[in-house]
């Protein structure tokens, strides 16, 4: 045991070392922030494509995710030398640290959590016992602080009592729709809208000639809330457009994510804008701590004109969106434009974001939606939240493979799921439901493609048709079902959208948008090329085993 001197010795150690740690990355950032400048002013005193490269490589050396990256690294390695170092020099610390691990894989086995979530965890700590324990209780308990739930009453108040009503219909369709809408609506709060147009967008580019119009068109407010923003056309033009209407007396609120916008925005890119006259409201700002909280990240794409116009799905506003430029060949990505009444839904979840970033809490009627024009279907815009404790948007994909009888077709970048998901998929394709999946050809990140790709094997087997498409990244994230229930939104299926980011979609039933959803599905596969079983059964068995190892570790990625 150690001495009663050596013990206060010890604690003297820990805080010293935490404080010189805290001046450590303020007199870091500092630095870097003056080589940054100072590369900066260098490279624009040269010209051509060769200052280009330097440029680039000026902003990620010196910009803030290298920075923040470089202190996360940092602290992690204190802390791995400081225990391992303690308890190789101190018995009671290495039990005490083995029985920690023990404690933890114990209590996520009783613990109400995703299993494959667990079991991902369960053999990390038992491959590295001495760390597991506690790097899970800093980094994988996904504890919800009291703080962010009393930050969301407001939503919750506002939304107190709201029912799904769906009109009384005999018909097979309309029965089983009750089911998914009473879900929803049920969980998130959100219920179910008649009187109001739906408009479908297959492309960027058409997404982004309609929302230009309808800013211009803005006469009371706008909100736009959006996981990138990056300078650029698409940008730049809206950005003009929001400067000219906050001008004009109309309020103007925008919401980005901070680690989203890390390389694309300065850090500072709040005041500008508010300057402006937008009011600007950064999500979750990313800082160099190891903890949980920084998981959760705001991925929902949302714009709210005057509260009747309001659009969703998986576009971002950044130039590879609408190809402006390319990136990673083609970007294939789709939206939904609503105007009228379910407009409603996208302006609360707004509003509730908004609170929960700014602490500022505003009168929620005053943003309601004035037009009521009719329709044929009906739509239910949803939220998704990770300080819940229901999965949203991954349940109500669940249902709609669940009540499939004809097919089942859906676009999504990422494709890493857990073993509910995959039972679902192949279980559907095993009882003659027409299962289609398209995912990318051209990977925006190759770890997580060589993820996507690890979860092919079993689905082909099973029946599911699995295409890539071909001239580049599709970002669209889209369920269709039996041409009566579609949904459009950001919600891509792996872990991180269903269990820790904010997300949102829209949920359409029996509306004419749903058959231009299909259209677009199947002109989107004749450009992609099918995956084959025989493809996969020529796949090494060093592959397999990296894939399987790939699949194990996925819900951590």
């Amino acid at each position: 045991f150690l001495s009663y001197y050596k013990k206060r010795l010890l604690a003297v150690c820990c805080i010293s070392l935490r404080i010189s740690i805290i001046h450590l990355k303020i007199a870091g950032t500092n630095l870097l922030r003056r080589f940054h400048k100072l590369f900066t002013n260098i490279s624009h005193t040269k010209g051509g494509s060769q200052n280009m490269g330097l440029k680039k490589a000026v902003h990620f050396l010196f910009g803030r995710m290298a920075a923040i990256g470089f202190f996360i690294l940092l602290q992690l390695t204190f802390f791995l030398v400081g225990v391992l170092f303690l308890a190789q020099n101190t018995m009671v610390l290495y039990l005490g640290l083995k029985i920690v691990s023990i404690g933890v894989v114990l209590w996520m086995i009783v613990k109400e959590e995703n299993p494959s979530y667990k079991i991902a965890w369960i053999t990390a700590i038992l491959i590295f016992p001495l760390v597991g324990g506690l790097f899970y209780l800093m980094c994988g308990n996904k504890r919800v602080p009291r703080r962010h739930l009393k930050q969301m009453e407001p939503f919750y108040r506002s939304v107190a009592g709201a029912e799904a009503s769906f009109p009384e219909d005999s018909s097979e369709n309309r029965q089983q729709l009750k089911a998914p809408i009473h879900y929803i609506a049920k969980t998130s709060g959100f219920p179910i809208w008649n009187h109001t147009q739906t408009s479908y967008h297959p492309t960027g580019e058409s997404f982004f000639k309609a929302l230009t119009a309808a800013l211009g068109q803005a006469q009371k407010f706008i909100f736009l809330e959006y996981f990138i923003v990056e300078p650029g056309r698409m940008w730049d033009t809206i950005h003009e457009i929001l400067r000219e209407k906050a001008a004009a007396g109309v309020e103007i609120r925008l919401l980005y994510d901070d680690l989203g916008c890390i390389q694309t925005l300065p850090a500072h890119y709040a005041r500008q804008l508010e300057s402006e006259g937008i009011r600007t409201g950064v999500f979750n700002p990313f800082r160099p701590h190891l903890n949980m909280a920084m998981n959760y990240r705001d991925h929902r794409k949302i714009c709210v004109i005057d509260g009747n116009v309001g659009f969703c799905g998986g576009i971002n506003l950044a130039d590879e969106y609408i190809n402006e430029i390319v990136k990673h060949g083609h970007w294939k990505d789709t939206a939904v434009q609503l105007y009228g009444e379910g407009v409603w839904n996208l302006t609360l979840m707004f509003l509730t974001l908004w609170h929960f970033t700014t602490r500022q809490e505003l009168p929620f009627d005053r943003y309601r939606p004035t037009a009521s024009p009719p329709s044929d279907g009906w739509v239910q815009p949803f939220g998704d939240s990770p300080l819940d404790r229901y999965n949203v948007a991954e349940n109500a994909y669940m249902q709609m493979i669940h009540r499939a009888s004809q097919y089942l077709y859906l676009t999504t970048p990422y494709l890493i799921l857990d073993h509910e998901m995959i039972s679902a998929l192949t279980v559907a394709a095993q009882s003659g439901i027409d299962v289609r999946i398209i995912t990318p050809h051209i990977p925006d990140k190759r770890l997580v493609h060589a993820v996507t790709r690890a979860h092919y094997a079993t689905l082909v087997r099973a029946g599911v048709r699995i295409f890539e498409y071909t001239p580049g990244f599709i970002h669209a994230k889209m369920f269709l079902c039996d041409d009566h229930q579609a949904i459009v939104g950001t919600a891509n299926m792996d872990y991180r959208s269903f269990y820790l980011h904010f997300e949102c979609g829209v949920a359409i039933y029996q509306s004419s948008v749903i058959p231009q959803i299909k259209e677009d599905f199947l002109a989107t596969q004749a450009l992609c090329q099918e995956v084959t079983r025989e493809e996969l059964a020529a796949v090494s068995p060093l592959k397999r085993m990296i894939q399987a190892l790939l699949r194990i570790f996925s819900p951590l990625m």
